[in-house]
């Protein structure tokens, strides 16, 4: 199982609903859940608790406005990417959607393309930016404030900006192995002066925070020459 990022779809075409979540899902490995009325997404964010990476919201729904659901949404804290679909690309319309805390729009009819491609600069701006908060196994992972939090015990984890580099890279892996030379790479760009030992060291320091049984490893793993995190602790979701 593998981190897909999860998507929330509010659309009541279901024409159009059915083949955007079967693009999304099939062709481009997104985890999508559905909703038909902006009552079905109200239901979705509780039971999911918030925790999807975007959400792509039309704005004539047939129980109500999605800017006003887009309000609450950020009004309830949640700093996720919004995209809103509009019937119409007039100016009153963008600027009700954006200022009810949209970061972007679509007009239709559109191309699948054009709306993947705005989710994905939406989703890479949100990974790098102050807000971003994401969902990893037992805890949510704040790669901006160096945070670990969980829930359940109310445990926060200060990380050094190292261990939060490493973390979030390993995150953005889905479930994969990452060589140590790629992982240093990345962490610390081309730098003779620090070698695997380097890695080594920060591997160990941040499995002593986050492992309940450090010297057993059951999160972040050791495998063929890297390091992965394991299925349970890469489970996707942004708050």
């Amino acid at each position: 199982m593998s981190a897909k990022q999860a998507i929330l779809l509010v659309e009541d075409d279901q024409s159009l609903r059915d083949t955007l979540a079967e693009q999304l899902a099939e062709d481009h490995g997104f985890s999508v859940t559905v909703a038909a009325t902006l009552d079905d997404a109200g239901k979705a964010f509780n039971d999911e608790g918030g925790r999807f990476d975007a959400v792509i919201l039309d704005i004539g729904m047939p129980d109500g406005d999605g800017c006003h659901f887009c309000a609450k949404v950020r009004r309830q804290g949640h700093m996720m990417p919004i995209i809103m679909l509009t019937g119409s690309a007039g100016e009153a319309d963008v600027v009700r959607g954006l200022e009810s805390g949209a970061n972007d729009y679509i007009a239709k009819p559109f191309r699948a393309n054009e709306l993947l491609a705005r989710l994905r600069t939406q989703l890479r701006l949100f990974e790098n930016s102050e807000d971003a908060v994401f969902s990893v196994g037992p805890y949510t992972f704040r790669p901006a404030k160096k945070l670990l939090h969980e829930p359940i015990n109310n445990r926060r984890i200060r990380l050094t900006g190292k261990e939060a580099a490493i973390l979030k890279f390993l995150y953005r892996s889905d479930s994969r192995t990452v060589d140590r030379q790629i992982l240093l790479h990345e962490v610390w760009g081309y730098n003779p002066a620090v070698t695997t030992h380097t890695l080594e060291t920060h591997i160990y320091r941040l499995r002593q925070k986050m492992e309940r049984h450090p010297r057993n490893p059951v999160l972040l793993v050791t495998e063929n020459g890297g390091y992965r995190l394991s299925p349970e602790m890469a489970s996707a979701g942004g708050v």
